[in-house]
This record gives C-alpha cells, sequence and structure tokens, in this order.
C-alpha cells in the first residue's frame, strides 16, 4: 500500500514513523496481495450492490436530488481487543450515569438541589418535556438505545465527542457494511479473529420486549415515512426483527390502549420504537399540526399501558449543553472517574465563556445545542470573516443555544479514493451503538464515520461524510494466519498436524473423510500453489455475489460478466424483496412538515 500517515494527526493504521499497527498487519498484507486494480474494482461493485439493495440516505433541500447511495469505504478501521474494552467500559458507565440523570430530573431533581448542574440549563432546554414529569417508564429506563460519537485526539486518546440519546441513526449502515464486506472481500477476514456485529437486531428486539407491559407484547417501529432521511434503517431494523414497520396513521388509541390496523382486524400494540420527535408523536400533547403521530398516545404512556423507546423527554441528556455536565453526573450517581473524556467546552449561556468565545471564534468550532447531522455548525478556522461575523450575531442574540469547542485534530485512516486510485488519508470518528438493557450490550465497534471530502473534519453524510465498516478483534495483534496455505502445507501453529487440522473443514473447501490417513506426499504444496488456490477460491464466491446483484446492463466489471456468461451460464436477476420504496410524489403534509422530519435523528 502506497500511503503517507503523516505526523500533524492520530494514524489509525500506521505509526509516525510509518510501521504499520500490529493489529492492521493481516489487512495490509491482503490489501497488498489483491493489489489496487482489483480493490477497485470491488469498490466499484460495492456501491452498485448498496444501490440494487437500497441502501440509500436523504439529503434535504438538496437540489441535485435527496435519495443517495451511502458512501462506503472498504479499507476497515479495526480495534485491538485491549483497546476495546477500555471503551466499551466507558460507554457502559456513560449510559448507567446518563439514564440515572433522567430518572432524577424527571422526580425529585437532586443533583439540580445540590447544585451540580444549574437548574437553568435544564429546565431551559427545548428538549425537557414537562408532560412526561412524574412518569416513570418499565424498569426506569429512558434512554434505551444511545450511539455515543467518540474521537481520537492527535495523541490517540478517545473523547467523547456527544451523545445521542433521542432516535441515534446509522446502525443500519454498520450491518449492511459488514455483510457486503464478507462477500466482496471474503479473504480479508480469514484468520483475523473479527466479532460479530450480526446479533444486534436479536438483541435490540429482546430490550424492547423486555420492557412491554404485557406478557409476549407487541412491538413496532414507528417511523414518519418514507421521506425521512433514515427511513432505510427503520424498514430494515422493522424486517431484522421481525415486527410490523408503521406510521402514525396506522394506530389509534381506544379505550386506554394503543391498537395497529392490519387486516385481520386490530391488534394492541405494547412497545413501540420510535423513530419520531417528541414534538411529532401526539398531536393532542405537543405540535397540533403534526400528522405523524398518534392522537391521544402520551396519555396510554402515562397510564403505562403502553412503553415508548427511547422514553419520551430524553433530548435533554443529548443537549449539546447539558452533555458539558457528564462527567459530573458519573462522579455525582456513580461515585466513580469518567473513563473517558470530553471535548473541552464553553457555554454560550456562561458570561465568562461567551466572551472566550466570541474573543477566539476563529480558533473554535461553535454548535448549536439542538441541532444534529453536523448542521448549525461553524469550523472556525475554515469559515470567512463574514461567515464568522453573521455566525457570531446568532450566539450574541441567544447564547444560550450554542456551545464552542477547540478544533480537535480527528484521527485519519487510509480511505480508497476512486478518482486518483490512491490510498489517503481521512478524518474519522466512531458510533458505537449501546442496548442499556440489563446487562449493557455493546455492538462490537459500531459505525465508523469518514470525511471523504480531502481535508475535511466533518464526517456527517449529509455534509459529504462516508463510513467504514469497523472491526473488533478478540486479539491485540498481530495476528498468526492459519489459512488455508498453512493446513495445505502442514505448517500449523502449536504443533497441531495436518490430521488434527483438517476437522476444522470438514463439508467445506478441500474437505476430506475424518478417518482419512493423511498423505503427506499429496498433501504437500507450495505456499504458492495453496496461495492461488485461496485466490480462486474467493474470486469465484466474488464473481457469483457479483452476478447477483449487478443488473445486465450494468458497465461494472461487463468483461467479467461476458467471460463468465459466454459458457452459457445465465446471470440471476437482481433481488428486491425488503428493499425499501423509492420516493415518489410528495403529499402537501409531507412536504410541509419535510423539513421536520429528521426529528431526533443523530
Amino acid at each position: 500500500m502506497k500511503y503517507e500517515p503523516g505526523s500533524r494527526f492520530f494514524d489509525e493504521m500506521f505509526t509516525a514513523q510509518g510501521d504499520v499497527r500490529p493489529h492492521y498487519q493481516g489487512v495490509l498484507e491482503y490489501l497488498d496481495r489483491l493489489g489496487v486494480r482489483e480493490f477497485h474494482r470491488r469498490h466499484e461493485l460495492l456501491d452498485v450492490a448498496f444501490r440494487n439493495q437500497g441502501i440509500t440516505f436523504t439529503v434535504y433541500g438538496d437540489a441535485q436530488g435527496t435519495e443517495r447511495t451511502f458512501p462506503f469505504d472498504p479499507v476497515p478501521r479495526i480495534i485491538a481487543a485491549s483497546e476495546w474494552a477500555h471503551v466499551e467500559a466507558g460507554l457502559t458507565q456513560r449510559v448507567k450515569a446518563l439514564n440515572a440523570f433522567l430518572r432524577d430530573i424527571y422526580s425529585d431533581a437532586e443533583i439540580l438541589g445540590d447544585g451540580v448542574i444549574p437548574a437553568e440549563l435544564v429546565y431551559t432546554s427545548v428538549h425537557f418535556r414537562r408532560e412526561v414529569h412524574g412518569v416513570m417508564p418499565p424498569q426506569g429506563l429512558y434512554t434505551h438505545i444511545v450511539g455515543t460519537d467518540l474521537i481520537r485526539d492527535e495523541q490517540g486518546q478517545y473523547l467523547v465527542l456527544e451523545d445521542n440519546l433521542r432516535s441515534p441513526s446509522g446502525v443500519s449502515y454498520l450491518l449492511a457494511n459488514r455483510q457486503a464486506m464478507t462477500r466482496i472481500y471474503p479473504g480479508m477476514f480469514e484468520n483475523q479473529g473479527v466479532r460479530p456485529v450480526q446479533h444486534y437486531p436479536t438483541e435490540l428486539l429482546r430490550l424492547l420486549s423486555s420492557v412491554s407491559p404485557r406478557e409476549h407484547g407487541t412491538v413496532v417501529v414507528l417511523t414518519p415515512g418514507m421521506y425521512n432521511s433514515a427511513y432505510f434503517e427503520h424498514a430494515y431494523l422493522a424486517q431484522q426483527m421481525g415486527v410490523e414497520l408503521v406510521e402514525g396513521r396506522d394506530l389509534f388509541v381506544d379505550g386506554g390502549r394503543v391498537w395497529m390496523r392490519t387486516t385481520g382486524g386490530r391488534q394492541q400494540v405494547d412497545v413501540i420504537y420510535r423513530r419520531v420527535d417528541d414534538d411529532f408523536l401526539d398531536p393532542l400533547a405537543f405540535r397540533r399540526d403534526s400528522s405523524l403521530g398518534v392522537p391521544g398516545l402520551i396519555e396510554v404512556y402515562r397510564q403505562g399501558r403502553v412503553a415508548i423507546a427511547n422514553a419520551i423527554g430524553t433530548g435533554v441528556a443529548d443537549d449539546k449543553a447539558v452533555y458539558a455536565y457528564v462527567p459530573d453526573m458519573i462522579r455525582y450517581y456513580l461515585n466513580e472517574e469518567p473513563l473517558l473524556n470530553n471535548v473541552p467546552t464553553y457555554l454560550g449561556w456562561n458570561a465568562e465563556h461567551l466572551d472566550h468565545m466570541l474573543a477566539n471564534a476563529p480558533e473554535l468550532v461553535f454548535k448549536a445545542v439542538g441541532e444534529a447531522g453536523g448542521y448549525g455548525m461553524l469550523i472556525g478556522p475554515a469559515a470567512t470573516a463574514a461567515e464568522t461575523t453573521a455566525y457570531l450575531e446568532k450566539v450574541r442574540a441567544n447564547p444560550r443555544e450554542f456551545i464552542a469547542q477547540p478544533v480537535v485534530g480527528l484521527s485519519r485512516h487510509p480511505t480508497f479514493y476512486p478518482d486518483s486510485a490512491a490510498f489517503e488519508g481521512a478524518h474519522i470518528d466512531l458510533r458505537p451503538y449501546v442496548l442499556c438493557g440489563d446487562p449493557v450490550t455493546i455492538v462490537p465497534g459500531g459505525l465508523t464515520r469518514v470525511a471523504l471530502r480531502r481535508g475535511s473534519l466533518v464526517v456527517n453524510s449529509s455534509q459529504g461524510g462516508g463510513s467504514k465498516d469497523t472491526w473488533v478483534l478478540d486479539h491485540d495483534g498481530p495476528t498468526t494466519p492459519t489459512g488455508m496455505s498453512q493446513l495445505l502445507h502442514g505448517d500449523v501453529p502449536g504443533g497441531q498436524t495436518q490430521s488434527q487440522s483438517q476437522s476444522q473443514f470438514q463439508g467445506g473447501f478441500g474437505s476430506v473423510p475424518i478417518d482419512a490417513a493423511p498423505d503427506r506426499q499429496h498433501l504437500h504444496v507450495s505456499r504458492a500453489q495453496a496461495r492461488e488456490r485461496e485466490r480462486i477460491a474467493e474470486e469465484a464466491q466474488v464473481e457469483a455475489y457479483e452476478q447477483s446483484h449487478t443488473p445486465p446492463d450494468s458497465t461494472v466489471s461487463s468483461q467479467r460478466q461476458a467471460q463468465s456468461q459466454s459458457g452459457g451460464g445465465s446471470q440471476s436477476q437482481s433481488q428486491s424483496q425488503g428493499t425499501p420504496p423509492s420516493p415518489g410524489g410528495h403529499s402537501y403534509q409531507q412536504q410541509l412538515e419535510k423539513d421536520e422530519l429528521t426529528g431526533g435523528e443523530g
């Protein structure tokens, strides 16, 4: 791999001296064997496969159209086992404190009475919901699913950039990325010890079912509709969990319960995994002009006859001003020191902080406390004088709604750029997904977002970012290969013989009867021959995947398709089942509320 790690930023794959980090060694060797040309070809296949499967996201207000294939870079981000153990412990600690905070402020508010957090900061948050004060959700669990954004600074230290506790999005792309990678780059995973992620939907359903007010309750996913930026995810998760995907018009309240309209009659709903922001959930309690919610839902929720995940009012805890006090929450509720630090944060409502923010704007990153998705930001070093002046006018007019942070040099990672057919450094962050049941479950890794615009520090997909597959290993590296080439050659670690190791491959490629006596004269194969066999097997697997996902008229890999079909074989049609429909015409109400549909999607 031709790549310059540089020295200004922490590079995930290489040291400043250009040495590969131990846990990346296996992947680097694979990329070198594959070669840039073949890597590029498979990169194109990924984009075609994502487009055919409807793996998209929406950008509102873009003249070029809203529906886009989610950009994906196939060079994986890898986290060693010991490194992940630290992150996992820090996230578990953090979500426990955040849930304790939410239980507290919607009941006795002891943390406010003790002066740990200013009461003014909490009660002036636009996401604080007085309508549910005193309501205790099942198991006292307010935020069931958390997506915490982590970055690494110039020294490689993990820092928490923000918490997403309303409706954190992106986990479907994590799952789709892994699925695509294992099909298009199968050899990359060989003997790497990568921990699986595909159990997430099962664990999510288990958590949602556990908070049902009835035994064997009915779970649904509530979506604003197909024009929402994360609609693919809503449909994907519902399909993976085997539950109904519903809109507000599919539900109604009667007799103090929530019901779902079905072709077989009405069915009681017990748990709603909502992907609709608080304001739109119930027009009788919040916005009266909303057609996205269910009239009367909040009253049923207050009576404890339906569970809502995440609970109503959780947004106050991911207010970017409240975020600055999470370390204090950890000390207050858990009597522990934070394992993961925050990025230093200046609060606009604090007069001294505000003076510093205004005086040092060109060196700071400003954020609106209620915004998500990379909107409402000002990156001081990259902004013009006019942009800075205009933004600071808004800060002076309403300082409570803004924070500022120093520019943190996000870590970089080798990323493939098709336009240059080369690997270049791009800035990344990490969003692990935490299921806050008992026990807390964290998917190994998370969604690594990458700033694909050269030199940019903004990783959000709406701002030109993409994603990577994130691996968490069961070791710290380097890997000790035990691939087919070693098995065929008889060179197995730990003194294991060829006959002892063959049982791992019973029924697979190159399998032999379990009681067959090894004939080393016939089994002895040169490493070069074994490597060639591995390459042929991998290419056959990729070829089959390519034929199943590439339309007949596609220009991608047309030469390979022609070669594969020249022998009389037929190419299978692209699978389309389960793909969310593409947007068509907008109804009046959807057009009216389009700008609000993102809600709490972070």
